[in-house]
């Protein structure tokens, strides 16, 4: 059976972190090792990340590394470097995902066709679920390559983004140079157009909840419009460094 490395880049996720590596404890099958890649958080991030893996006493596998340049792309690949499962899994610090997410993982890529997947996408916080955008988000996985690369569309390409835990070989992402460290944003997507090059992309009938924090901030419109913005500059070619400053972070 593969074995699933889940790599977490993280920049000041304090009041996401624990919850996170808790829920990942309770997988079954459990996963190699979680690596968690810092970008120098300024908040408890890390102390965090020590403190719950020193209390699982071992039962999850955690290594936390550094990393001197900030970056998710960067992060990321700097995770994967060191990991030694035959099967990446890229987690967001503040997304939840269900206790057989492994088994699903390796069930998806045991078929030797597919080369990435990735799950729905449910967005919601405190106090709503944000289905609307959370609807909009499941479409853009079909209709973005169908408008903007329909070739490879009908090859199984299918654009997964950074919410949807995207998931493929180590072998195939080195294969395709990991992610493009010189994007800020739209590296998930930039991956999946290599990855198809390897096997059709896939998106699992199964649901992970993500936080509504960036949507909570900017309004459901607003952010509905800047996504869609982006989107579809993006698929027209507009350079990733220049969308950046539509998509500041937030925390």
């Amino acid at each position: 059976m593969s074995q699933v490395s889940i790599v977490i880049p993280t920049f000041n996720e304090a009041p996401n972190l624990e919850r996170t590596l808790r829920q990942l404890n309770l997988l079954k099958p459990p996963v190699k090792e979680v690596i968690i890649v810092d970008g120098g958080s300024e908040d408890e991030t890390v102390a965090i990340a020590k403190q719950v893996s020193e209390s699982l006493n071992q039962q999850l596998n955690v290594q936390i590394l550094f990393c001197e340049r900030r970056g998710r792309a960067i992060q990321m690949n700097y995770g994967a470097s060191v990991a030694t499962g035959d099967i990446l899994c890229f987690l967001h610090a503040d997304t939840s995902i269900p206790d057989d997410t492994a088994a699903v993982i390796q069930n998806t890529l045991a078929e030797p066709t597919v080369a990435c997947g990735g799950f729905i996408s449910l967005m919601a916080g405190s106090q709503t679920t944000r289905w609307g955008i959370s609807l909009h988000n499941y479409l853009k996985t079909y209709y973005a390559p169908l408008v903007f690369k329909p070739h490879l569309f009908f090859k199984g390409l299918r654009l997964l983004f950074g919410d949807q835990v995207m998931f493929c070989r180590q072998r195939d992402f080195w294969d395709c140079g990991g992610f493009n460290e010189a994007l800020p944003i739209m590296e998930d997507g930039d991956l999946c157009l290599r990855l198809v090059q390897k096997g059709r992309i896939v998106l699992v009938n199964r649901i992970v909840q993500s936080s509504d924090r960036r949507v909570a901030r900017w309004g459901s419109w607003k952010a509905t419009a800047i996504y869609l913005y982006i989107g579809i500059l993006w698929g027209i070619g507009v350079d990733a460094n220049y969308l950046k400053q539509f998509y500041q972070d937030i925390r």
